[in-house]
């Protein structure tokens, strides 16, 4: 599902002429194959988070190359790649990143929006979903009216609505209590056994990790398996 090569990343910090370049990874290798859910632990500051980016298309690695169900994205521009993660991919947030002005059910109709989904398969789609993740009697609460555990169910709803191949989560339980934790890592364990989802998620916690299939480790950018 997922292949990266050699992959290295700096960020360049300061203005012209005093400009400094801060690596953040090198030569990072990882393969996750298809069904399985890989954790990538580490410290904050490690490189984790940059990975995931990369990983997503939001940021351009310095060097090496990425593959994702057999694609070679690397290259990819802005536009190829907000095609390729609409078709192919969902996003599980730490801080939820529900629009707040949208309904639970209008928050998980986006991305069918996005893709030109008729309205009557939206619904269908988004009421089946929301059902999944125990939230149907919440269609018309805002994530205001939310706790944070049931905005992260609304956050999963619409990371799968789609049933996208892989979902890339970004410290998926970092913002709640250890019960919603436990529901939310359940969830994803959902996910992965009844439709076959990839996960490539990362996490500081060894115990969010111990749900996966294996786990690596990142450490001052470079990478352990």
């Amino acid at each position: 599902m997922i292949t990266i090569k050699n992959l290295s990343h700096q960020f360049h910090i300061g203005k012209a002429g005093t400009e400094k370049t801060v690596p953040v990874l090198s030569q990072v290798n990882l393969e996750v194959a298809k069904g399985e859910i890989v954790s990538v632990l580490g410290r904050s500051g490690s490189g984790k988070s940059t990975l995931l980016n990369l990983a997503a298309g939001y940021i351009k690695p310095s060097s090496g190359s990425i593959s994702i169900n057999g694609t070679d994205v690397t290259s990819y521009s802005e536009a190829q790649w907000a095609k390729f993660r609409l078709a192919h991919m969902g996003f599980i947030f730490q801080s939820f990143q529900l629009m707040p002005s949208m309904t639970s059910f209008q928050n998980i109709e986006l991305p069918l929006t996005l893709k030109g989904i008729d309205e009557k398969e939206r619904g269908k789609l988004v009421k089946e979903t929301m059902e999944l993740v125990g939230m149907s009697e919440y269609e018309q609460y805002y994530p205001s009216e939310l706790s944070g555990g049931q905005q992260q169910r609304i956050g999963i709803a619409r990371a799968m609505v789609l049933r996208p191949s892989l979902i890339l989560a970004d410290e998926p339980t970092g913002s709640l209590d250890s019960e919603t934790e436990q529901t939310v890592l359940d969830f994803i364990r959902h996910l992965n056994q009844q439709r076959g989802t990839t996960f490539l998620m990362i996490t500081h916690d060894a115990e969010v990790a111990s749900i996966a299939h294996r786990s690596v480790t990142i450490h001052n950018g470079q990478l352990a398996i």
